[in-house]
């Protein structure tokens, strides 16, 4: 599997997503700058966490506007996997790839823990290789998480199966609408969602549920 890691002006999360994607498919991914015109031909981009130009007005709103993105709504439009983590998932709902928004946490506080999460969708090549239900541990690290949208939107994410993970009960971290913590998009090829897998695929960094995810999209691109 090839991939790519889209790099922002202060994204800090850039290097985990590299190196979780070599360790678990043994090729160093392209890094790509925002200033790019283009994504190399790969299977799976990643828009990493961090604090894109700053966060500067909005969360991902000026990252949305950078040259690559022009070739990152191609690629995925064409069917190329997009996986938004944190700032990537602000990133995802700021160009509209993905239905929603990202606010301030609840508790107006950033939060950095470990959260229990719910797989609650398998039929994608993100999650193929979780049980449905499954209880894993990611951690968060986002002051705005709290996914929000019009009841109607949400009513069809849930209706088309598009909800991928949920906080746990008694867990949600940000006050997210209806638990959401994970989100697809209607090709089912993009997926944004705030914890970061990327940092649990290595019991060294205290965990390793993460590495079903990146096991789901080898399994599933070419």
């Amino acid at each position: 599997m090839k991939s790519a890691v889209v790099v922002f002006p202060a994204s800090n999360c850039d290097r985990d997503a590299a190196v979780a994607l070599e360790r678990m498919t043994g090729n160093k991914p392209h890094m790509v700058w925002h200033a790019d015109s283009a994504v190399p031909d790969v299977d799976l981009i990643v828009l990493p966490g961090g604090f894109a130009y700053g966060d500067y007005l909005r969360c991902g709103a000026m990252a949305s506007q950078s040259r690559v993105m022009r070739d990152v709504k191609a690629k995925a439009e064409k069917g190329v996997a997009v996986l938004g983590i944190c700032n990537g998932f602000q990133v995802l709902t700021e160009t509209h790839m993905l239905p929603g928004a990202l606010i301030r946490n609840a508790g107006l506080k950033f939060v950095c823990r470990p959260v229990g999460l719910e797989v609650t969708e398998t039929q994608s090549a993100f999650t193929r290789k979780y049980d449905h239900g499954q209880r894993v541990v990611f951690p968060v690290a986002h002051g705005e998480g709290n996914y929000f949208a019009d009841e109607e939107t949400l009513d069809r994410l849930e209706g088309e199966g598009r909800v991928v993970f949920r906080y746990a009960p008694g867990d949600n971290p940000n006050g997210s609408i209806r638990n959401i913590a994970g989100i697809l998009n209607e090709k089912r090829n993009v997926l944004g969602l705030m914890p970061h897998p990327e940092r649990v695929v290595d019991p060294l960094l205290g965990g390793t549920d993460g590495r079903a995810l990146f096991e789901s999209l080898i399994e599933a691109l070419p």
